[in-house]
């Protein structure tokens, strides 16, 4: 990426559209901190992530839904990834309402694709209940079929948070306040 400079208000909604390999992930996981920053500033509630302190607060911060959820090489139950969330109960009560709460005393890898994105989901709703101000999703209905799709952007685009979130899907993107587009690693505004 080279010469991003974004600037997202608390609250708003912003779809992330481009083509595969442009950076979208890339610019989710750098504001996650998962990748070392050579230059610039990634601020986030007006926070940078130089000090251990900050990087602890930046986890707490921003929810996140991957863009391909592992099951992991660990028998992780569902009902575990959804505590991991720090509000299970709310995490809990998301699962239910995404129609995969009865599944959550069953290993991540059994569950199937769809199955495993709704339960991140749930998870990032049970973070934004612990007190995450910001949602990262990257392609959050991916694995989900119409229906599931449409239930994921209401979900999302419901959550009383800023979420950023990466898609081609054009109904979810529609959904946002804004629309981006990232190619060669700089942004331009679509709408």
């Amino acid at each position: 990426m080279t010469g991003v400079d974004l600037d997202i208000a608390a609250g708003e909604r912003v779809a992330l559209t481009g083509t595969n390999g442009s950076g979208k992930t890339t610019l989710l996981r750098a504001v996650l901190g998962l990748h070392r920053q050579t230059g610039g500033e990634i601020l986030v509630g007006g926070r940078g992530q130089r000090t251990a302190a900050e990087r602890s607060w930046r986890r707490r911060a921003c929810a996140w839904i991957p863009q391909r959820p592992a099951a992991g090489r660990f028998p992780l139950l569902a009902e575990e990834l959804l505590a991991s969330s720090g509000a299970p109960a709310q995490a809990a009560l998301a699962a239910e309402r995404l129609g995969v709460g009865a599944l959550s005393g069953r290993p991540l890898s059994s569950l199937s694709g769809g199955q495993l994105q709704r339960m991140h989901l749930a998870r990032a709703v049970g973070c934004v209940a612990a007190g995450a101000g910001v949602l990262l999703a990257d392609e959050p209905t991916a694995a989900l079929d119409f229906a599931g799709q449409e239930e994921a952007a209401e979900v999302l685009t419901t959550l009383p948070v800023t979420v950023v979130v990466v898609t081609h899907d054009r109904a979810m993107a529609a959904r946002c306040d804004r629309t981006l587009e990232m190619a060669a690693g700089a942004l331009r505004e679509v709408r």
